[in-house]
Parts: structure tokens; sequence; C-alpha cells
């Protein structure tokens, strides 16, 4: 079993238990986490006692889990945790949170059905203060999770796992907790910088009169409860200086901490007439890795929330500034440390569909475009999925909005389950004209996008500028095997080299030869696979569990220095 460092030192009573939501902070938190009771059960039967006790909110197939047992299609998930609330605790409401259960959750306390949650990767939230009685409650959460058995979101699980497939996983998978809110209070804020106008918009869901007091490093530059507030000359956001203001949200009783960054995302042409991506008004390169967000022993869950923010001040020490968040929506923190760190993020919506094919394996390698406006020709049938698909969706822009570092939100990856994705561009564009919007990464675009998306690992890399910026959102894949550090004996790459050093060399002709020459031809951003091994997966920067960076450091900071605009 390959354990990261932070694994090995796993508190199994209080596992992630930092505040899970820096975006929105109250000072009411109680965690959830440590152990709980768990049962499989078959389908079509009662429950008949628990068989184990695991370690939330790690899945029981992950080895910090405590269970290593995967979850089987004809069963479920029965978990169990009691627990008491401090004196003095319950302020007049009190809400659950689940931060992911897959795919399915049923939620009971004290015996009293109260709730179900679709979809295996986004967060729910559910009032429970009227099922809350004195002293000890219990409160039992029920799962399934058929992985690609139905067409549900999945991401890049596979029930016979291998290659650029991983192994399943399923329940709760990120944090649990509870908080007490005033009757009256917040319920969320949407925060929306206007670079150009030197202000920013806060929209309230379920208050008025919301005070706002805005500060910078402590002093205070805004107090009012006006929803628009100037910020003349503000200190701008970027990777190089990522600033955030914080800001206090006061109303009755409640009271909130958050924080902002003026930037702004956009698409622009630069001085020699190409299509650029924009920050904040000037022509600026994404410089990027592709990020799958797994770890050996907690599979899709951190071992620490200390590791999460490893691999991020990693990327940024190795010179990028850029991450794309691969089909995975991570827990609050990881966003949270980009903001803070300064690293931009696109961000993939998580794919699902029925049993993958040609449309995927085979057509786009020869030159042929599907249309995704028939859903069947990429595996799409399921009615439900495909409404559960766009639900999720809102979720997560909702969940993320008010991240700063996010630049790109993309829908669909190299055709998985994709159906009509010039709908979810003028969806998703509704919800968030401030980012940019890659429909369809890799392949299969019906021309309704931001940026011209290409996915190149076999063939030469041939840059050709268009009407919008040209980006390789998926490249590379340079592979080596190091002993002692990988997940099994088996190995996929794109291109395998013998050791560390040989990999070097390889990474930098790549650069040298390729990559940067083609900068000054359009080419806007590059996203290279990838920041860890996964698995089978032997091309990260990294190994799998993070002990040894593969690609000689030094060299990929010169690099990462002259990869800019």
């Amino acid at each position: 079993m390959l354990l990261t460092r932070w694994g090995e030192e796993l508190n199994k009573d209080c596992p992630l238990c930092e505040y899970p939501r820096p975006q929105f902070v109250r000072d009411s938190y109680m965690s959830l986490n440590g152990q709980w009771k768990l049962a499989f059960c078959k389908k079509g039967t009662f429950f008949d006692g628990f068989e184990y006790n695991i370690t939330v909110p790690f899945s029981p197939e992950a080895p910090l889990s405590g269970v290593n047992r995967v979850l089987q299609k004809d069963e479920y998930l029965y978990y169990e945790k009691t627990f008491t609330l401090p004196e003095g605790f319950n302020k007049g409401r009190l809400i659950l949170h689940v931060g992911a259960a897959d795919q399915t959750a049923d939620i009971s306390i004290n015996g009293r059905y109260i709730m179900r949650h679709e979809g295996g990767y986004t967060p729910f939230e559910v009032d429970i203060t009227k099922f809350i009685t004195d002293g000890e409650n219990v409160l039992n959460v029920r799962c399934e999770d058929v992985c690609e058995d139905n067409e549900f979101s999945r991401g890049k699980q596979k029930t016979k796992r291998g290659g650029i497939w991983y192994s399943t996983q399923s329940g709760i998978w990120q944090s649990v907790w509870l908080e007490s809110v005033p009757e009256e209070y917040i319920k969320s804020v949407r925060i929306t910088p206007d670079f150009d106008k030197e202000q920013v918009r806060f929209d309230f869901d379920g208050a008025d009169g919301v005070n706002i007091r805005i500060y910078d490093e402590g002093e205070l530059i805004a107090d009012t409860n006006e929803r628009t507030v100037k910020i003349p000359d503000f200190k701008a956001w970027s990777p190089e200086s990522p600033f955030l203001y914080d800001v206090v949200f006061t109303y009755g009783k409640d009271r909130v901490k958050s924080y902002f960054g003026m930037r702004k995302f956009s698409e622009g042409v630069d001085e020699n007439g190409i299509k650029r991506l924009f920050l904040n008004n000037k022509p600026y390169f994404h410089n990027g890795l592709l990020d799958q967000g797994y770890y050996p022993d907690g599979y899709l869950t951190p071992p620490s929330n200390e590791a999460m923010e490893y691999d991020i001040k990693t990327v940024k020490e190795l010179g990028y500034n850029m991450l794309r968040k691969h089909i995975k929506i991570e827990p609050l923190l990881w966003y949270h440390y980009c903001d803070r760190h300064g690293i931009i993020v696109w961000q993939d919506m998580v794919n699902g569909g029925g049993k993958y094919g040609a449309e995927v394996s085979v057509l786009p390698f020869v030159g042929i475009k599907i249309d995704d406006r028939k859903p069947k020709n990429f595996h799409r049938t399921s009615e439900k999925a495909m409404q559960l698909y766009y639900t999720e969706l809102d979720e997560m822009l909702n969940l993320l909005y008010n991240c700063p570092c996010i630049a790109v939100w993309v829908p669909f990856n190299e055709g998985w389950g994709q159906f009509d994705s010039a709908k979810a561009y003028r969806h998703i564009k509704e919800f968030d004209s401030t980012r940019t919007v890659d429909s369809a990464s890799g392949w299969h675009d019906m021309g309704v996008t931001d940026v011209i998306s290409k996915h190149i690992y076999f063939t030469p890399i041939k840059v050709k500028a268009g009407d919008k910026p040209y980006v390789l959102s998926e490249f590379g894949g340079l592979s080596t095997r190091v002993k002692g550090h990988t997940f099994n004996d088996k190995m996929f790459g794109y291109k395998i080299y013998k050791d560390c050093m040989s990999l070097t060399k390889a990474y930098k002709k790549l650069f040298d030869k390729v990559i940067i020459p083609q900068i000054k031809d359009g080419l806007a951003a590059t996203v290279y696979t990838q920041v860890t091994d996964v698995e089978d997966e032997l091309n990260g920067i990294m190994t799998y569990d993070r002990a040894v960076i593969k690609v000689d450091a030094q060299t990929v900071k010169d690099i990462n220095e002259r990869i800019k605009l």
C-alpha cells in the first residue's frame, strides 16, 4: 500500500477537521468527521447490524478509511454517527453540511427521514433544527453508487480500473459538519468584481439590508449597506500579486466573513492582431498543469488539507501559474489555496453518460467530428441523467462563483458523455458572463465556445491562430517510473523514459523546440499532463505519493520563466 506522508500521520478521530468553507465563514462550526459505523447491505433487504468502523470522510474503498472494501452494485452503504451538541451551540437553526457523497445520499436524523441528494461531486445542506433532541442525536446516511452502470457523474472512476481510468469509490468522501445560524440569516452571497468600473457587487440570498465592511490588510475601507461598492485605486489580483480583500457581512445576529479579488478574465487581441486570453485587460499566457486530484491513500479525498496546499505551493514554486482541475470538484479549501497563492484555475464539470465508444477512442484521431445535438451519438440516453447534469452544473457554478482564481469553465471533455455543448455554453454564460468557457475541451467542438481547444499527444503540435485564442488544453504525458513510489507494477504514459534525467531532457526539448517557439504564432495557453502520477499513469511532474519531483525543479523553473507574452 502506497501512503503519502500525511496519510501516515492521519488522526483518525479528527481528519480534515479545519473549517471547510473559507469563502463564507461563521464562528459556528462542529466537525462530524472521524469514526462512524458502517454496514454494506444488500439492496432490497433491511439493515441488520454494523460491520465496520470507518474514518469519515474517506470512502470505504480508500486505504485511509480503515475498511478497504469495494461497494458492489447490488449493495448500499449505511452509515451512523452519534453526536451531542455543545452547550450554547444552537443559535436558532441547525444546518447539516455534507461536502460530497457518491452517487446518492439519503439523510435521516433520530430515525426521521429528511432528504435525498443525487450527484456524487457537489455539496448539499439541510436544516435539521426540528429533528434534533437534547442529548445524544443519531445521524444516518444511506448511499448508493453503481459507477458507470448509470449515466450519473462519475469522473475518472471505473469499475475495471486501468490506464487513464481510476479506482472506484463510494459514499461520503468530503467533510460532514454542523453550523448554527440565527432564525434570520444570510443564506448565500454572490460577489462580482467589476475591474473596469473599480467596484464590486454583492447579491444576497435571503437577506435585505446587510451591512458590508471591506478591509485592505486590516484597514477598513468601506462600511455600507449598498450592494455596489466603489474601490478607487484598488489592488488587483493576479498570480504575481494574489491580493485579497477581506469582507464582513452583518445581518441582525448573523455575521459572515469572506474575501474577494479584483481581477478580470476575458479574451482579446494583442498588438500583433492575435487572439489571446486576457487578465486584467492585458494579454496573459496561462501556463499550467492538468490536476486529477487523486491520492494513493485517500483516492478522491486528500489525506489532509496540508496535502492539498502542498500540491498548489509546489506548482507555484516551480513557476506555473495555472491548474486545470480535471473532471473533479474539490473541497472549497483547495480553491482557497489557489486564491491565496495565486494559481489560476480552469474548472472542469464532472463527466457522466454511458459506456464510451468510438466517439472518444477513434473518430477524433482521424478528424471526424460528431454532432452532439444527438445525445445518443455520445452514449447519452437517460433524460434523468441529463437533467441531473444541469442540476450539478448549477450547483458547481454557485459553489465556486466567488473564487477569484477561477478563469475558465469546461462543461465537457473529449466527448465523454457530451450533449449539446452549445446549450451548455449559453447556460453557463447566462449565469456567469465574467469567465471564459471551453465548451468541448479536446475535440467535437461545435463552434459555440470562447477558445480553440486542442488535446495533442500523438501527432506534431502545429499551432494555427484563428478567430479565438488557441489553447493546448492537454499535451505532454511524458512518463517514467520511480521505484518505491508507484501504485502498482503497471505503467501508462504517452512517451516513456528510463529515468528522471532522460525525462527532464525530453521535457526541456518539448518546451524549447515546440511550445515556446509557437507562443508568437498564437499559442495562448498550455496544460501539460500532469501534476502527479495517478495509479497506472506515471506521467506526473511528481510521484503519486508526492515524495519525488520527477523533472529537475530548476530546469522547470527556468523554462517557466520563458513561457510568457
